[in-house]
């Protein structure tokens, strides 16, 4: 089969082709936006509005995280810590964990986490309560807009229906719309305001008033047909993410197999301007999105009796690969008479990925408690995250220089740019799970 064929897709409908994403028209900014939830995509979403000139109510349940921020003490990029403070310093951004607040919004904008549970079922409790919020305190006039990764049709059941048992229609009273997120934290070469927007609303001009809304945060939007449309496009996105890394981390054991660089053969891979877009492997997919936001899908769809082998043996791939490095390592072990009680392992990295502070779903962490459970004692070594506790309750420190004194193996799993691994060249035994140590280097592979 040439290769014109095997990359055919079928025939497009005979509609109209779908539009680039065009630039957003001047922003019409509602005198005030009240942003609920201030986690990483809400208060850099805070920071764009009130740059464009709106007056932000800033609503999150954690006074924890509000201190945080009041204090500047954020995972943020360091220009956009300084537009923290010049906001904080000034008139037009107020915090608060009332969400009262909310009536006296004009526009509403829920940037709420939605995790997975220990059985990876979407966990949707802080998305019910902030949406059961949101329609508590909503008026006649006001944009309520939800960038949560969420379910296909989940904006109509959590907001456009309660909305409605108050007399409140969606398109007639409110405008209504779905708008997801596309952050990418910890990445500076990544201009947030250059990455486009999906927009999706219950009516034409719901689409509108979201898009004219959301016009500080970005240079361009996309408006789709549905809610639905924009709610899939943003489940669709991430999946063929996970799809793709779940090929890739096994692509790696195959090229280990056969002795050669997994990394070399991506980069050579890459070189074809067409019908290839690089992935690479590593130690696992960590964070708030990939490793997450799969099941959003896949769960109603199980429930519906809808098939999607595809991405449901990704996300096995996904889950499993942390356990893969812990059994590698295990393995490494043993081949030099040590058994997992005796054993002592280090690992470099902590982070779910290299530049940023979060620990959630990380690979490190993941890798760390499969070999505490099989009584391997774990160190690890990341000066952004300070320490961690692991699923038995195990508390872990980040030590400051680790040395062969401390562990027989170290795992690489996090590179941060301006982490100082010089350590490791002490080592005899390192295992690199990013594959991106030097060659010749005493370095083993998964």
């Amino acid at each position: 089969m040439s290769e014109a064929h095997a990359l055919a897709v079928a025939p497009a409908p005979a509609v109209a082709p779908v539009a680039e994403p065009t630039p957003v028209a001047p922003p019409l900014v509602p005198a005030c936006v009240a942003v609920v939830g201030l986690g990483y995509v809400g208060l850099p979403t805070v920071l764009a509005l009130h740059d464009g000139g709106a007056n932000v109510i800033g609503i999150d349940i954690s006074e924890r995280r509000l201190q945080a921020i009041r204090t500047h003490a954020v995972d943020l990029p360091d220009g956009d810590v300084a537009r923290l403070r010049r906001a904080l310093d000034g008139e037009r951004l107020r915090l608060g964990s009332t969400p009262a607040a909310i009536a006296a919004a004009d526009a509403v904008i829920v940037c709420v986490p939605t995790p997975v549970d220990a059985q990876r079922k979407p966990d949707e409790r802080a998305l019910r309560a902030a949406c059961a919020a949101v329609v508590e305190h909503a008026r006649p006039g006001q944009t309520l807009v939800l960038t949560s990764t969420i379910s296909v049709g989940s904006t109509r059941e959590l907001l456009v229906e309660p909305l409605a048992e108050r007399a409140l229609k969606a398109g007639r009273d409110v405008a209504v719309a779905f708008a997801p997120e596309r952050i990418l934290p910890g990445d500076p070469t990544v201009d947030q305001h250059a990455v486009p927007r999906v927009v999706g609303g219950v009516t034409p001009d719901c689409a509108h008033r979201a898009r004219r809304l959301l016009a500080p945060t970005t240079a361009q939007i996309h408006v789709v047909s549905s809610l639905e449309a924009a709610e899939l496009t943003k489940l669709y996105e991430n999946t063929f993410r996970a799809v793709n890394l779940a090929f890739a981390n096994e692509m790696a054991g195959v090229c280990t197999h056969l002795g050669l660089d997994p990394i070399e053969i991506v980069d050579a891979a890459a070189t074809k301007p067409y019908g290839f877009l690089a992935h690479y492997p590593g130690p696992g997919v960590g964070g708030h999105c990939i490793p997450v936001d799969p099941y959003y899908l896949l769960e109603p769809l199980r429930e519906a009796g809808v098939a999607a082998p595809i991405a449901e043996q990704a996300m096995k791939g996904i889950a499993a690969r942390p356990a893969a490095v812990a059994t590698r390592a295990l393995t490494l072990l043993r081949m030099r008479g040590i058994a997992p009680p005796q054993a002592r392992v280090v690992i470099a990295g902590m982070a779910y990925k290299p530049g940023v502070a979060d620990a959630r779903e990380s690979p490190g962490l993941a890798i760390a408690e499969k070999l505490e459970r099989a009584g391997a004692q774990v160190a690890y070594h990341d000066p952004r995250v300070p320490a961690v506790r692991t699923a038995a309750g195990t508390k872990l420190c980040s030590l400051a220089r680790p040395t062969p004194a401390d562990a027989d193996l170290a795992i690489v799993t996090a590179l941060h740019a301006d982490a100082d691994l010089r350590w490791l060249d002490a080592f005899e035994h390192v295992l690199d799970a990013t594959y991106r140590l030097p060659l010749d280097g005493p370095r083993h592979l998964v």
